[in-house]
């Protein structure tokens, strides 16, 4: 399976069209509202989660409520588009420099300063404009698509944040239902009460300072079949194509899987997962410290993927930065903002590591309908239990 998105932060509509997804899965737009509903929550987030509520068109690829096999096309209107219409319409002008909104001042941390050199543009609305994490709400009507295709065959998913600012949420779960429970109630997607309101505070001071704060979200994948990915290749290691995935969400400057970089203050006997097998459930590991991979497979154990993400870039104090065009020092400009949206990035990352399991689940298993899918995968659960 693949995908491609397109669309601007303030142009008409962000469209994603999805290829590969097997014949017979039931999808409705329901089901992709309700997670880009998600999105939009989260303690911290900004002016625009006020002026849209995100809602899906599917528009190809889907017919009473299943899938044909075809490519799926989705769709997701900027309601505010009718005020860019002038600075973001694609007819050509006559003078570039006079369109309202110009952008020669690069705001530190974002894309803006390198895209306009790499692509050549004397306005970096070019590049904001797409660098903008409002991508990402293509991307989780994607990874929509993706957890229906778990769902099916018993692989559940469910995301939470760990931390915000410095303060921790040191409880662990792998119970997806309780995840989902607790998280769904909480502005900021935690699971400790505690924990939740000293991030609310830390949200708070920041937001009174005109800054920002930043976290680490984790994803938890359970019911995943051992043996999705493979040893042979260093680009079909299923945790490296992981990795990549939840660094490409904007703003994630780091990944671990299971104990992660705690692991370098480890001996290697507190770190490796012990091998145990029983006639009801075939392997199993008595630890998960290695977060559900060995050799980029997967292990038969729940999936944990933590990713960090850093503060957000544009400051209500904005750092200093240098006018492309007269080459003075100035105050970085100001584009509509969060000042935390760790809880929404943890919906993202949920996208995307369902994104990519399903793409994996799809290499191994193939089938063009899903009941050749799901039929294979149970075959497959009952061969490796007595392996």
């Amino acid at each position: 399976m693949r995908f491609l998105t397109a669309g601007e932060s303030h142009g008409p509509q962000l469209t994603a069209i999805l290829e590969g997804c097997p014949s017979g899965l039931e999808l409705t737009e329901d089901m992709i509202n309700w997670e880009l509903e998600r999105r939009q929550k989260g303690y911290g987030r900004g002016r625009r989660m006020k002026i849209e509520s995100d809602r899906v068109q599917i528009l190809s690829g889907v017919r009473h409520g299943r899938t044909t096999g075809g490519p799926i096309t989705l769709v997701i209107e900027n309601k505010d588009w009718s005020h860019w219409t002038d600075i973001m319409g694609v007819e050509p002008i006559s003078d570039p420099t006079q369109v309202k909104k110009r952008v020669t001042r690069p705001r530190p941390g974002h894309a803006d300063l390198n895209g306009a050199i790499k692509y050549g543009h004397r306005d970096m609305r070019d590049v904001l404009e797409r660098s903008s994490a409002r991508e990402t709400a293509a991307r989780v009507a994607v990874g929509a698509v993706a957890k229906q295709f778990l769902s099916a065959l018993g692989i559940d998913i469910a995301g939470r944040v760990v931390a915000i600012g410095g303060e921790w949420d040191r409880t662990s779960s792998t119970d997806i239902a309780f995840i989902k429970k607790v998280t769904e109630a909480s502005p900021v997607r935690c699971l400790d009460k505690d924990a939740e309101a000293r991030m609310i505070r830390v949200i708070d001071q920041a937001k009174e300072n005109g800054d920002s704060v930043g976290g680490v979200v984790e994803v938890i994948a359970t019911g995943v079949p051992i043996g999705l990915g493979s040893h042979v290749h260093y680009d079909r290691k299923l945790d490296a194509k992981i990795a990549l995935a939840v660094l490409s969400i904007n703003a994630f400057k780091g990944v671990e899987f299971g104990e992660g970089f705690r692991m370098a203050e480890l001996f290697g006997s507190q770190v490796h997962d012990e091998i145990i097998w029983s006639e009801e459930t075939g392997y199993s590991r008595k630890t998960n410290r290695l977060g559900g991979f060995e050799g980029g497979m997967t292990s038969g154990m729940p999936i944990i993927v933590r990713g960090v993400m850093k503060p957000i870039p544009t400051l209500l104090k904005p750092l200093q930065s240098i006018d492309i065009e007269t080459k003075e020092p100035f105050k970085a400009s100001i584009e509509r903002t969060d000042n935390c949206a760790v809880p929404a990035a943890s919906v993202v990352c949920e996208a995307a590591v369902a994104w990519e399991l399903a793409c994996s689940v799809q290499e191994k298993f193939g089938g063009d309908q899903m009941k050749e899918i799901i039929r294979d995968v149970e075959r497959y659960r009952e061969e490796v239990k007595s392996f």
